[in-house]
């Protein structure tokens, strides 16, 4: 009879570990990790910030020349290539925002107050409210979703994913071997 309790109780406690194992697990799975990214001490900012910062200054060169290339989504081989005289702009950027809203007023008599919810942007000589916010570049909108680099030479690579094309915008030419449509003359 007692090895029946004493099993009992070592069931038990064996679910009640397992639980607190269980909970120890979740509570481990859910919460936050943070890491410490390191911050160049020259510029103050961390490598990331500084390839936004770079790609910015790229195409804010005036008379910059990048070169475009669609390639074959089957072969990967290069069919159109372009120069790009300044940058390639994606049609999702607008230089003024998409959605405003008016401002409004509450209260009435001397408490009447006029609210504002957002930016006020002037559209046509019409001072609109949005609640969209300026990109880094000055535009309104969003690009169309894109890897870009710079390589060991310092070269700018941007690397599209487009319905099955793939486009790669560089710096410099790249050193193609195969037949080409040149669409730049």
């Amino acid at each position: 009879m007692q090895s029946k309790h004493v099993l009992s109780a070592l069931l038990a406690a064996s679910l009640v570990s397992t639980a607190i194992s269980f909970a120890a697990l979740a509570a481990f799975a859910t919460s936050r990790a943070s890491v410490k990214v390191p911050v160049d001490p020259a510029t103050g900012t961390t490598l990331e910030q500084s390839n936004v910062s770079k790609r910015l200054q790229q195409y804010a060169r005036t008379g910059a020349i990048l070169h475009l290339y669609v390639l074959s989504p089957t072969t990967g081989q290069p069919i159109i290539y372009s120069t790009v005289k300044g940058k390639v702009t994606s049609s999702g950027k607008k230089l003024s925002p998409v959605s405003t809203i008016k401002k409004y007023e509450i209260g009435s008599g001397d408490n009447k107050t006029t609210v504002y919810e957002g930016q006020k942007v002037i559209i046509q000589n019409g001072e609109y409210i949005t609640t969209e916010i300026l990109a880094d570049d000055g535009t309104y909108g969003s690009s169309v979703p894109y890897l870009y680099w710079f390589d060991t030479n310092g070269r700018y690579h941007q690397h599209f994913f487009n319905d099955g094309q793939v486009i790669q915008i560089t710096s410099q030419p790249l050193p193609l071997r195969t037949l080409v449509l040149d669409l730049s003359k």
